[in-house]
């Protein structure tokens, strides 16, 4: 039983993806973070929003937590599609508010990697 439980676990986080992500969101690590996107991804964070390269990404997002220093963060929900596709949403904490983190991750070969990243102020929701 306990086998089960692991493989479904790792089966819904992508094989330790959503972990790293976790990890480097929290601590707002652009570096780290753009290790794990696609060549190419869909950013959607305040003030910029497009298809970027990696290294364009990685740039915006550094600005991001040079400007907004993550205090935490929490998964609220995981799932996967049919296709094998993978996504995640949480909870962004900063000095500056919360934010409603989401990224959609795809298989290519062995590795996953993140197709679409957003980040949205909790306050424009309201």
């Amino acid at each position: 039983m306990f086998s089960l439980l692991t493989l479904t676990s790792s089966a819904q986080n992508g094989d330790g993806i959503s972990h790293k992500i976790e990890i480097a969101i929290k601590a707002g690590n652009a570096h780290e973070l753009s290790k794990l996107l696609h060549s190419s991804v869909d950013l959607n964070i305040p003030n910029n929003e497009g298809v970027y390269s990696k290294a364009q990404a990685e740039l915006i997002l550094k600005d991001f937590f040079s400007k907004n220093n993550p205090t935490g963060y929490k998964t609220l929900h995981q799932g996967s599609s049919k296709d094998g596709a993978r996504y995640s949403i949480g909870n962004l904490t900063t000095e500056k508010g919360i934010y409603r983190a989401y990224f959609y991750m795809k298989k290519k070969g062995d590795t996953y990697f993140i197709h679409e990243f957003s980040l949205n102020d909790e306050k424009s929701d309201e």
